[in-house]
């Protein structure tokens, strides 16, 4: 698995592998050729994400035509680490045999740097382990593990090297700050989720996508909590009880031991990725710099 960090370095954990591939073409060799262009306490933990189509996708529905091979060899190219998002919370065993998740998951074990399998289906973490063992395992934040016990529960379970904490969870600073190192090193913090804090349905709404990946003709879910309709707005999502921000990062997180923070987008467009870009990681003095040259290298349009 990615070695944990002892020092005060932040590893992002960043959406759209296969959904923001050209996003990902552009800003990749402009953040590793003018590092002085972003903090210096930050890197890149790793890409996550799938391509269109996978039974064992969960969390959010991919919109992604990003070739496979191509996704390896960029991140063969910069040393990161790529996450397949395989959180289906539905699977059974007779799901295991999937062709194109088995091909995905043989590719992508082959990586320079180790790469790994966000999951939420206990069957699969465990045909995983034994199949594709060079895979390292992430639990899904799709669990929504809201009671402060089963996450350390989970975090406790050897199989795992990280838990994507419930965002609900990310303001428990003195329990979290009890925690173990070991227990810290392997805490996900998702920082910028806009789902209303008191939402009652969120695991409901993970399900729906869980049966659409598995071809099941089922009706959209529709989120009854205030302000739904709208959308993602970062905004919105600054203003939510959980939201993580950089001096948040900085000046609660950092000191007390955490170093991995997972940045939600996988189901937006790459515009609003790339503020989550500008923010977490660029230094406001070139934020401008970097956004016209992806922009315009991109010939990103935004209407």
């Amino acid at each position: 698995m990615p070695m944990h960090s002892t020092d005060k370095v932040v590893h992002y954990h960043l959406p759209g592998l296969f959904e923001f591939f050209d996003l990902y073409s552009v800003f990749l060799p402009l953040y590793y050729r003018h590092r002085e262009y972003f903090y210096e306490w930050c890197n890149i933990g790793s890409l996550y994400g799938a391509p269109c189509d996978c039974l064992w996708g969960g969390g959010r529905i991919s919109s992604s035509t990003a070739d496979s091979k191509s996704v390896l060899n960029m991140v063969n190219e910069y040393n990161l680490s790529a996450r397949l998002t395989f959180s289906n919370s539905l699977l059974t065993k007779e799901h295991l045999a999937d062709k194109k998740c088995n091909d995905l998951c043989s590719l992508f074990s082959k990586t320079r740097q180790q790469s790994g399998v966000i999951v939420h289906s206990d069957v699969l973490a465990e045909y995983l382990h034994h199949v594709y063992p060079n895979l390292y395992l992430v639990s899904s934040t799709t669990k929504v593990l809201t009671d402060f016990d089963l996450f350390k529960a989970e975090l406790d379970r050897s199989d795992f090297a990280y838990v994507v904490l419930d965002f609900r969870l990310n303001k428990e600073i003195e329990r979290l700050n009890d925690l173990s190192q070991f227990q810290k090193d392997k805490t996900e913090f998702l920082c910028n989720e806009c789902c209303n804090f008191e939402c009652k349905t969120r695991r409901l709404c993970y399900e729906v996508v869980s049966l659409k990946n598995l071809g099941k003709a089922v009706p959209d879910f529709r989120c009854s909590s205030p302000d739904s309709e709208k959308g993602y707005r970062f905004s919105k999502a600054m203003k939510n009880a959980g939201f993580i921000g950089i001096q948040d990062i900085q000046e609660t997180y950092i000191p007390k031991g955490f170093s991995n923070f997972k940045i939600e987008g996988r189901g937006l467009g790459s515009a609003i990725v790339l503020e989550f870009l500008l923010y977490y990681m660029t230094k406001p003095e070139h934020q401008l710099e970097v956004r016209e040259a992806v922009y315009l290298d991109a010939m990103l349009d935004l209407f």
